[in-house]
């Protein structure tokens, strides 16, 4: 389309839209990077620990999120072991099971539910199936569909014996979360996190894992040495070092999802609840829509890869860039642009 990377508005990544903060691009100016980088993590796992209230022992510190998703299918999943995967979610966990050789046994939630999962049945299922692991991402990516503690507490109990891997890499973005942190006593469960998405790093790559030491050491004996760069490191320190940080971005994220959610509605889309920082639009055709919208420099995503082709998935970005998608949706309504593609997507089209 003639569009360079850096002229692109992009809607369609769910991380922090603000700068990282001030310490990070300070702390990456000194760093040694002709030495190899601390294969522990160990200042960054205590930084974390301390944040957590955890030991650093219960920590793995991982090059983003994915890798640690792809080190608990090493560590725990055979060839045909059954793993259960709530769905829609991200296609990761079905990727790494497919690594590992183990079988996955999906269960969707209705479109009429928002997609949130129907809990009796999901225990049901567990309880019948008896499955290696269970995934659950919470808050739920791409819907925004954010379980209780006591949803979670009855899946922990239903697994048994069987993993609960519990992705809360959007957690920071849910107003009012409950912490999970006092769930890694238990020896079935391994919480993943990012501080990607939290602090802006997604080209340092940063994830950690949470669980009950067991756990760690069994992830540690299939994870490579030096797995963490030593600027990521560095940078995740820093980042921690900023107590502020997360609080002020929060705020302006909720105020601009908020404008983003009330703008569409009253041009008359179709809109799924959402807890975290992103929520799904209804679109009827969102590969058209996408690209109705990039030509005018603006990335959604085409959420055809969740099983929903239907839908895009928008994530809040600063207030600017927020009101600039929603002049450029109206003008080209009013142009005839997509005109199709928003009558399909309309409440009362």
């Amino acid at each position: 389309m003639g569009i360079t990377p850096d002229e692109i508005l992009d809607f369609s990544v769910s991380s922090n839209p603000f700068p990282p903060p001030a310490g990070v691009r300070k702390i990456l100016s000194t760093i040694a990077i002709e030495r190899y980088p601390d294969s522990e993590a160990t200042e960054l796992s205590q930084c974390l620990a301390a944040k957590l209230g955890v030991a650093p022992g219960n920590i793995l510190a991982g090059s983003g999120a994915v890798e640690l998703i792809r080190l608990i299918s090493l560590a725990y999943f055979s060839p045909g072991d059954s793993v259960l995967i709530l769905e829609p979610t991200f296609g990761e966990y079905k990727v790494a099971c497919h690594i590992a050789g183990a079988e996955v046994v999906s269960q969707w939630g209705g479109e009429e539910e928002h997609f949130a999962p129907r809990m009796e049945e999901t225990l049901d299922l567990i309880r019948q199936l008896r499955p290696r692991a269970v995934f659950i991402c919470n808050p739920n990516n791409p819907t925004g569909h954010y379980l209780t503690r006591q949803d979670i507490e009855m899946v922990v109990d239903a697994c048994g014996d069987g993993l609960l891997i519990l992705d809360e890499v959007y957690i920071t973005f849910v107003d009012g979360n409950w912490s999970s942190m006092d769930m890694v006593s238990q020896d079935n469960v391994v919480i993943v996190r990012s501080m990607t998405k939290d602090y802006t790093l997604a080209g340092l790559r940063l994830g950690y894992a949470v669980a009950h030491e067991r756990i760690i050491d069994a992830l540690r004996r299939v994870c490579p040495p030096w797995n963490v760069n030593v600027a990521a490191q560095k940078a995740g320190v820093a980042a921690m070092e900023d107590v502020d940080y997360l609080e002020s971005c929060q705020r302006e994220i909720t105020t601009a999802k908020r404008f983003l959610m009330d703008e569409l509605d009253r041009i008359g889309f179709t809109l799924v609840p959402s807890s975290a920082n992103y929520f799904l639009v209804k679109v009827t055709n969102a590969e058209d829509f996408r690209s109705a919208l990039l030509r005018h420099g603006i990335l959604v995503r085409d959420c055809t890869s969740f099983g929903l082709p239907q839908y895009i998935r928008l994530a809040a970005r600063t207030m600017p860039e927020c009101q600039k998608l929603i002049a450029t949706i109206q003008a080209m309504k009013n142009k005839g642009e997509v005109g199709i593609i928003l009558e399909r997507g309309v409440k009362n089209g």
